[in-house]
């Protein structure tokens, strides 16, 4: 459960005051606006502010991927834990903004997910399928019903792939939403065809220290303009727009401009009628129930109690914050829009209805909040193994009287819930999964800020007189179906040369949770020994290279692997995925007499994997590196690290010191942001390109030419060979350095499809006594991928100078 300081955060962040402000502020708009992008991050958030905030509209952010292929500047989280992780960041920042989510992609196993980079929208097709991605979000057109769809970026050279990839079904996706005959799967699951009003393209460049736009962008049809003040809060909506980035910490996110963003040009690239000029996005739109009620094609007395809500959410919105005001207010637009509901004609339905069963639903939720009835829901223990139980404690406001009032908790299959104590303020329920109850799903597939997200939430009906208001609350944290036994293998893998003299290596499947028995099962030939307390797991007889595994079970079943991730942004969730030992056997061989100082930011694991090599590795902490670094033949820096590390920085000096005297320094990629002074952080002038587009090797199977095939990096203790380059995974590399002092020499070429060759992959210098070698290829990705030549190159990069 949430600590008391995490509750008194959340509360700071989030009053009830603007709860109930924002809750009003939804009702002046029956316009959806749809920003597509690709990545968690991508959307436009200080547009978004002004466009949810400042007019009303409801705001969805369609993303195609859970940003898993990305970097993570907070921690270890790789992957699909990484997923998870950005796939909260979104949601908390989609909080902030009052805005939905809808996800188009599931995960690292969902064919449409962040493989990393591309730099064409082809390239992301190939991987994605075009249809694939185009088919989900015609399917969101048309079951969210936007308006109005705007894509973050340009489909343009040097813009990053998966974005080009994205705008272009965007675009594709509008005529299909409309065509009745385009996946006709959608009308069977209740859908119907949906005609976006108008697509815009940002007339702004996508261009920085990331993506360089080779071509300007279109020319601006219109521009939204945000001149005044968010009234609940008084800040700009550029800079709220910023509070909501802030939620993507683990990419560097949240940026304090000197002077806030306040004009976003549009170019209107598709209009459903006629296009002429446009003096705001909301021509010829229903921005309101007002100007819905002053449709030709609304009857008389439809139209009349239509306008009459109108007036009537704008005397609530006017009374705020007098909470009895705006409930009698409210339950007037009530009484209006149901009366407007029941007289207007079929022909308005198929277009409108949906705006209408919308506003009702939100003035619901804006009566709840002005009631003031709920205060939270928080389930103990949060995650739940099948078979077991835990209890749904809800508490509501202490305000005297309150409408009577209905609560249910809903839950997922498998889980039911008994009512328990009720007093005053206080419910309560015993949740209890059955054995057979299914895992939760790790990535959602949608976030509502009306409510209902996660495995479970609660269901809240409260009457006023003649009205019965319906509102659904979000448990504190995320509630889960999860194993009961987390197994987590030590080690999770292991690095065998072929010819080492090693047969028997200790492993222990260590179980939290319980005391349960692990059962392990081998293949390729390798056998266990020991006893089931102390296994001993025993090479055969002939080593070969290749990988091989060791997985348990549990009670006869597959093992997983759980892994809590907690961030005080964020909170808590788990991520799951199946335990297995891995064992690579290859060629490898080590350096002699190397000592190794790691210096690691908690941005990968080389230190790690080093040591699994069996070479000798201390992680240097501060007082280590301000003390004797002579006892070490080589220091490591790891990725990001002078960034992420002020004592390292502090520590530059000392370093370059180790090298005059004889030492070898070792640098893995860092961004131009990371504290990375060209001039001061490496022993001799290093400059890393921007925009990190054009610096970088894409393809993983790029070929890859040795530009100096006798160097000893190159060739000792492994003699490096075009088959170390085979089996990369994601990519080559990143951050590649574009001009180095004359000390340095490149020794390795290599490029994406019809570009020109990148030669700063790998450099290295002869610097007085020592040695200063800086890499930016993903060395420590493919450890984690076990990439056999990634194990044979980083040997060679650590040996002494």
């Amino acid at each position: 459960m949430l600590t008391a300081r995490e509750r008194i955060e959340r509360q700071k962040a989030n009053p009830a005051l603007l709860r109930l402000h924002r809750a009003l502020s939804r009702l002046k708009s029956t316009v959806t606006m749809m920003n597509t992008g690709a990545h968690p991050d991508d959307e436009q958030s200080g547009l978004l502010a002004y466009l949810r905030l400042g007019l009303g509209m409801r705001v969805i952010v369609a993303c195609s991927t859970r940003g898993e292929g990305g970097q993570n500047s907070l921690g270890p989280e790789r992957l699909g834990a990484l997923g998870m992780l950005r796939t909260r960041e979104m949601e908390e920042a989609a909080r902030a903004l009052d805005a939905d989510v809808v996800w188009l992609g599931h995960g690292p196993d969902d064919p449409v997910h962040d493989f990393g980079f591309s730099k064409d929208g082809d390239g992301t097709f190939d991987r994605w399928g075009e249809e694939r991605i185009v088919e989900r979000l015609v399917r969101a057109y048309r079951s969210e019903r936007p308006d109005i769809v705007v894509p973050t970026f340009l489909d343009v050279p040097g813009q990053h792939g998966h974005h080009r990839a994205m705008t272009r079904a965007a675009e594709a996706a509008i005529r299909l939403a409309a065509d009745p005959n385009a996946f006709p799967e959608h009308f069977a699951e209740g859908l119907t065809s949906w005609q976006v009003a108008k697509y815009y393209l940002p007339a702004w460049s996508g261009g920085g220290d990331t993506y360089d736009d080779e071509v300007p962008p279109p020319d601006a049809t219109v521009v939204v303009e945000a001149l005044e003040r968010e009234p609940a809060t008084g800040a700009e909506y550029d800079r709220i727009g910023e509070w909501s980035r802030y939620y993507h910490a683990s990419q560097g996110m949240g940026h304090w401009r000197e002077t806030a963003r306040s004009r976003w040009p549009l170019h209107l690239l598709i209009a459903a009628g006629e296009a002429g000029p446009e003096s705001s996005v909301l021509d010829d739109l229903p921005a309101s129930l007002g100007a819905l009620a002053a449709s030709p094609e609304f009857p008389a007395p439809a139209a009349q109690a239509l306008a009459a809500a109108d007036e009537a959410i704008g005397k609530a919105i006017a009374a705020f914050p007098a909470r009895d005001a705006i409930i009698g207010h409210l339950l007037e637009a009530v009484r209006h829009l149901g009366e407007a509901r029941a007289q207007i004609p079929a022909s308005f339905t198929a277009l409108h209805s949906h705006r209408l069963e919308r506003k009702a639903k939100e003035i619901d939720a804006a009566l709840i909040e002005a009631a003031g009835i709920f205060e939270r829901a928080a389930l103990s223990p949060a995650a739940l193994a099948p078979g077991k139980a835990a209890t749904l404690a809800i508490e509501l406001a202490h305000n005297g009287a309150r409408p009577a009032m209905r609560i249910k908790p809903v839950l997922p299959r498998g889980v039911a819930a008994e009512a328990g104590a009720s007093t005053g303020s206080k419910r309560s329920f015993a949740i209890t999964a059955s054995g057979d109850a299914p895992y939760s799903p790790l990535y959602p597939a949608a976030w509502w800020a009306l409510g209902g997200n996660g495995e479970a939430h609660v269901a809240l009906e409260a009457d006023f007189g003649n009205h019965t208001a319906h509102a659904i609350f979000d448990l504190e944290e995320p509630f889960a179906v999860q194993p009961a036994h987390s197994v987590a293998m030590e080690p999770e893998a292991l690095i065998v040369p072929v010819d080492g003299s090693r047969r028997v290596w200790p492993i222990s499947p260590r179980v939290s949770g319980s005391d349960a028995a692990v059962s392990l099962v081998t293949d390729g030939g390798w056998t266990l020994a020991g006893t089931p307390e102390s296994p001993l797991l025993r090479a055969p007889e002939t080593l070969v290279a290749g990988l091989t595994t060791v997985t348990p079970h549990v009670d006869g079943r597959e093992a997983f692997r759980l892994t809590p991730i907690a961030y005080p942004h964020v909170g808590r969730v788990i991520h799951r995925q199946p335990e297995a030992l891995r064992v690579l056997t290859l060629d490898l061989k080590l350096p002699h007499g190397t000592r190794i100082g790691y210096v690691g930011g908690g941005a990968d694991r080389v230190g790690l994997w080093l040591s699994r090599m069996g070479l000798d590795v201390t992680e240097l902490d501060a007082r280590e590196l301000a003390g004797d670094l002579s006892q070490y033949t080589t220091i490591v820096v790891g990725i990001f690290a002078f960034g992420l590390r002020k004592d390292l920085a502090a520590a530059t000096q000392r370093l370059h010191r180790f090298v005059e005297d004889g030492g070898h320094l070792v640098t893995l990629y860092h961004r131009p942001s990371d504290g990375w002074n060209p001039l001061a952080t490496p022993p001799r002038r290093l400059e890393i390109g921007s925009p990190s587009l054009r610096w970088r090797v894409t393809d993983r199977d790029a070929e890859v030419t040795v530009l100096e095939p006798e160097h000893m990096l190159l060739n000792g203790p492994n003699r490096i060979t075009a088959e170390d380059w085979t089996g990369w995974d994601k990519e080559r590399g990143l951050y590649f350095v574009s001009r180095w002092d004359e000390a340095y020499t490149p020794l390795l070429s290599m490029h994406d499809a019809n570009e020109q060759p990148l030669t700063g992959a790998l450099v290295s210098a002869a610097i007085g006594a020592g040695r200063h070698t800086h890499t930016s290829l993903v060395l420590h990705h493919q450890m984690d991928r076990l990439v056999p030549g990634a194990f044979r190159l980083i040997a060679n990069l650590v040996q002494p100078a």
